[in-house]
């Protein structure tokens, strides 16, 4: 039908255009919040760019359901406000007929928002997850890096070595410098190598070499000399080497099954389910009176989904902590949006021709 590919058409550009809009946003946010993890410490900087395309693919489903139901409501609301509805309605079409066009337009959209919440994000989780471990692991092996002073990852101690040939390999000019109770313990060595022990731990053997320590400021301190000093090199926090339960494949979510995990698996079969009936709101919630404010039904739009998308996150971490079965999961909240969306759908469509000759 000609209304039905004028529509799609419309659709089409406007979801592009606020996905755009949404995309710039939430990766302006992301960028200044990992900037500051580089800062601090928290995020190697190399690997920001890297981290925000994985956290971006990770917010692809809430930002495609935002774009399709902010675009299905401009869409609709301009066409009820140039009158383009009463055109159509002259020709038989009814409010119930623009439903077929829109869940014509937006099921491959919610096919892919399916995709992501199960499979796609999950894995830009995990991906994100083990690139951070990575470089993680591979930090304190920076820090004796060769021919430059270094900060170990707690700020406890500062690493220098003029030449290094890697794990296992000799190294030479070594200098290391640590603070324990207020004292400064300076250690030097011409020679010395990198080993691990029986548990795997690294070890930074220095030999034939002088340590220094004392109290800063004060000309009172003690001068050792050693043929062997072994340092401990700080590995990588092992808390951190679980993947996150976002990260988690969905089959070993179903596998193994806790209330983290009934939390998650519900998270994501909730995804597209909220995109359809999003998409089912802006239908009923596009009218509005010509006399009407123009942003009156955006901003109720804007209030709904605000109370929708709290709600999901409340009842998914009562999910967590075990005060709401699994098998009840988030469908009380998706319930309560679809009646609401049956009222208004009703209602439309028993009073539009009265709301229109008040008007």
């Amino acid at each position: 039908m000609i209304f039905a590919r004028t529509y799609k058409r419309e659709l089409t550009v406007l979801t592009l255009a606020v996905f755009l809009v949404l995309l710039a946003i939430i990766c302006t946010t992301l960028i200044v919040r990992f900037l500051g993890m580089a800062a601090s410490g928290r995020l190697a900087t190399e690997a920001v760019l890297i981290t925000l395309g994985f956290a971006t693919l990770r917010y692809l489903p809430i930002l495609l359901s935002l774009s399709m139901f902010i675009a299905i409501l401009v869409a609709l609301t301009r066409a009820h406000r140039d009158h383009e509805v009463e055109v159509w309605q002259s020709s038989g079409i009814s409010v119930s007929d623009w439903i077929r066009p829109t869940l014509g337009f937006a099921s491959p959209i919610l096919l892919l928002i399916a995709i992501l919440s199960f499979s796609l994000s999950p894995w830009a989780v995990r991906k994100s997850d083990a690139y951070r471990q990575k470089l993680m692991s591979q930090e304190e092996t920076a820090a004796i890096a060769p021919g430059v002073f270094k900060e170990s990852k707690q700020a406890d101690r500062v690493f220098f070595i003029e030449n290094f040939s890697g794990d296992n390999g000799s190294a030479t000019n070594i200098f290391v410098q640590s603070e324990k109770n207020g004292k400064i313990r300076l250690v030097s060595s011409n020679q010395g190598y990198l080993s691990k022990d029986e548990l795997g731990n690294r070890i930074l053997v220095l030999t034939n070499g002088r340590q220094y320590e004392g109290l800063p400021g004060s000309n009172v301190y003690r001068i050792v000399e050693f043929e062997r000093y072994s340092v401990l090199v700080p590995p990588k926090d092992e808390s951190l080497s679980a993947s996150p339960i976002q990260g988690m494949r969905t089959q070993e979510l179903i596998r193994d099954m806790n209330n983290d995990k009934h939390a998650e698996l519900a998270w994501r079969l909730g995804s597209p389910v909220g995109a359809l009936l999003l998409v089912m709101l802006a239908v009923p919630l596009s009218f509005v009176k010509p006399r009407a404010g123009r942003s009156l039904n955006l901003v109720l739009a804007i209030l709904i989904y605000m109370v929708y998308s709290n709600m999901l996150s409340v009842v998914q971490a009562w999910i967590a902590q075990g005060k709401v079965h699994p098998l009840i999961g988030l469908w009380p909240v998706h319930l309560v949006l679809g009646l609401l969306i049956f009222i208004l759908l009703a209602a439309r469509s028993g009073r539009l021709h009265q709301w229109r000759m008040g008007a």
